[in-house]
């Protein structure tokens, strides 16, 4: 089981909430914008998405 981590490029403000809230380091912040770079050790606790206040990042089961 996997998850898949999208986020919302447009509505992403890079503020890094979702990379303090993660527990095992998924995200990092580049130009700007939070990108996933270790999708693979995402343990679907969605800390990412209840961190972004716009709502920018979802998470679903592959």
């Amino acid at each position: 089981m996997g998850w898949n981590i999208k986020v919302d490029a447009g509505k992403c403000t890079g503020d890094g909430a979702c990379k303090d809230a993660c527990p095992v380091d998924v995200y990092e912040v580049k130009d700007g914008k939070a990108v996933p770079v270790n999708a693979d050790e995402c343990l679907g606790c969605e800390s990412c998405v209840e961190a972004c206040e716009v709502n920018a990042i979802t998470v679903t089961e592959e």
